[in-house]
C-alpha cells in the first residue's frame, strides 16, 4: 500500500509498526445536529480505507471517537459551545441531543455500507484519561495555567507546525470571522487543554479536576482515546482536510509532548466536498444531509458510489446534475450485472481472477484509486471471460466498494400498490399547483413510510422501491 502522507506531503509506502497489524484512529462526528453529505464523504473513504487494508491482508484495529462535550465553534479555543448550541436549539439536554445525533450518525454510516469501527468511544467516558495526561504536561513544563484554564505552550516544541507547513506569523488568530483573541494565552496559538474559567457560565457538563470544576478542551479527546485503546505506537490517523489544524496539529504536538516519542506515521486527510457557494458546512443553516437526499429519491448507495468515481484528495463538487449523472452511470452498471446474473455460465477461472485481482489490488495500492478500482470493475464487465468469474470478481470487489453490486434492487409491484402509488402522486401534483406544500410533503412522508421514495424531474414524477 502506497499512501499520501499529510505529515511528509508525498506518497509513501505504508509500514505498519506491527507486521500486518494496523491500527487506525479516525476523528468520528461531534454530535450536535446531523452529519451533512461533506462529513459523510471522509467516513466513505476512510471506510474504504479500512476495507483495503483488510482486502490486501492487514488486520486493522480502528477506534473512532464521538464528541459529546467541549468542542467549541472556533478552532481557536473561543466561539459559542457546538454541542450547547444543539441542546438550546432543541430544547433538550446535552447529553439527549449527543444520544440522539450519534444513532442518526450510525443510521446514516449503515445506508452507506459503513463500518463501525471495532471501538467507538464516547468523550465523556474518558475525563480521567485527560486529567492524567494534562498533569503529566504540566509536569513536563509544556502546559501553563492561565486564569483558571490550562494551555498548551507550543512555543516549547521546534516543530508545531510540522503537519501544515506554516510560520506561526502566518496563523490567524481564528478560522472565522468575530473571533476574538484568548487574553489568557502566553502566545495565540497556545491551546486549551482544559477549561475551569469559560463565557459559558450554564455549561451543562463538567467534571472535578486538581485545576477546579472544568471541562476538556476539544484537541485532547482524541488524544486521550487513541492512546487508550490503540497505544502510543499508532499507524495511521485519519479526518477531514478541516482537521489538519489546529485540531490534528494539536494532537501531535501533546501526544509527543506526552509520550516523549513520535507517535504517529501516516496521516490521512480527505478533501472537500462543495456545492457551487463552496465548502459544505453547518454554519450556512440549511444544508444537505442524507436524509434529504432520501427525501428527494436517492438510495444513499448512490452517493457512496457518487464519492468513489473521485480520489479522496480532489476537491469533490456536488451538484444534483451532476449526483443524476452518477445516479445514471450507478443504474447501467446494476444493469449489466443483472445480465450477467441471469445469463450464469461456466466455472470460476482461477488464472483469470488472479489478472484482475492483482489489478484491482493494484488501484487501491495506488494511494487508494477507487476511480481506477472501479475502472477495473469495468474491465471485468467488458471482458470475455465467462460469467461465473465475472460474479466471483464482483462479489470480492464488493468487499472493498461496499455498492450492493449483487444486492436485488428490482420488487415486484402489484396492480394494486401501482394505483395508489399513482393515485397519491397525482393528489400531490394537485397540491403542490395549489401551493397547499403541508399537503404535498405529508403524501411524499406517507409514501416513504411505505417505503416507496418519490423524485420530481423535469418529465415528471417518478419513483422507486427501497
Amino acid at each position: 500500500m502506497n499512501l499520501y502522507n499529510t505529515l511528509t506531503r508525498k506518497i509513501e509506502k505504508f509500514i505498519p509498526n506491527n507486521d500486518k497489524e494496523v491500527k487506525m484512529y479516525t476523528c468520528g462526528p461531534t454530535v450536535y445536529h446531523y452529519a451533512h453529505i461533506g462529513n459523510l464523504r471522509s467516513y466513505i473513504m476512510e471506510d474504504v480505507l479500512e476495507k483495503a487494508l483488510n482486502y490486501i491482508g492487514y488486520d486493522v484495529i480502528r477506534c473512532m471517537n464521538i464528541t459529546d462535550v467541549g468542542h467549541l465553534s472556533s478552532d481557536s479555543d473561543t466561539g459559542e459551545d457546538k454541542m450547547l448550541k444543539g441542546a438550546k436549539r432543541e430544547h433538550k439536554t446535552v447529553m439527549e441531543i449527543a444520544d440522539m445525533y450519534t444513532k442518526a450518525f450510525f443510521d446514516d454510516c449503515k445506508k452507506l455500507n459503513i463500518k463501525k469501527p471495532q471501538y467507538v468511544i464516547k468523550a465523556t467516558d474518558f475525563i480521567d484519561k485527560y486529567i492524567n495526561i494534562i498533569k503529566t504536561l504540566l509536569e513536563k513544563n509544556y502546559a501553563y495555567i492561565s486564569n483558571g484554564n490550562v494551555y498548551f505552550d507550543v512555543t516549547k516544541l521546534k516543530d508545531y507546525y510540522s503537519l501544515t507547513n506554516h510560520k506561526e506569523d502566518e496563523m490567524v488568530v481564528g478560522v472565522r470571522e468575530g473571533v476574538e483573541e484568548d487574553l489568557g494565552k502566553k502566545n495565540q496559538s497556545d491551546f486549551v487543554l482544559w477549561f475551569t474559567k469559560s463565557k459559558f457560565e450554564d455549561q451543562e457538563l463538567k467534571w472535578e479536576s486538581p485545576w477546579g470544576l472544568g471541562y476538556p478542551g476539544w484537541h485532547i479527546e482524541c488524544s486521550g482515546i487513541s492512546i487508550s485503546i490503540l497505544g502510543e505506537y499508532l499507524d495511521i490517523h485519519c479526518g477531514g482536510v478541516d482537521n489538519i489544524f489546529p485540531h490534528h496539529t494539536n494532537e501531535i504536538a501533546q501526544s509527543e509532548s506526552y509520550l516523549g516519542h513520535k507517535w504517529c506515521n501516516y496521516w490521512f486527510h480527505i478533501e472537500h466536498l462543495n456545492d457551487e457557494s463552496g465548502k459544505m458546512s453547518k454554519s450556512k443553516g440549511e444544508f444537505l444531509t442524507l436524509s434529504l437526499l432520501e427525501e428527494k429519491g436517492y438510495n444513499p448507495i448512490f452517493y457512496r458510489f457518487f464519492c468513489l468515481q473521485s480520489h479522496y484528495r480532489k476537491q469533490l463538487l456536488f451538484s444534483y446534475d451532476i449526483l443524476d449523472s452518477s445516479v445514471n452511470t450507478y443504474k447501467k452498471l446494476k444493469s449489466k450485472i443483472k445480465t450477467i446474473k441471469e445469463n450464469k455460465s461456466g466455472s470460476i477461472d482461477y488464472e483469470k481472477v488472479k489478472i484482475y485481482k492483482d489489478k484491482f489490488v493494484n488501484s487501491l495500492e495506488n494511494d487508494l484509486n477507487t476511480s481506477l478500482a472501479l475502472t477495473t470493475l469495468y474491465d471485468v464487465l467488458k471482458s470475455d471471460i465467462n460469467n461465473a468469474t465475472k460474479l466471483y470478481l464482483i462479489e470480492d470487489f464488493d468487499k472493498v466498494l461496499s455498492l450492493d453490486l449483487l444486492k436485488e434492487d428490482i420488487v415486484n409491484i402489484d396492480d394494486e400498490l401501482l394505483k395508489y402509488i399513482n393515485e397519491k402522486i397525482e393528489i400531490r401534483k394537485k397540491a403542490k399547483e395549489n401551493k397547499d406544500y403541508e399537503l404535498s410533503d405529508k403524501i411524499r412522508d406517507e409514501l416513504l413510510e411505505k417505503g416507496i421514495i418519490i423524485k420530481d424531474t423535469k418529465e415528471g414524477t417518478i419513483f422507486e422501491i427501497k
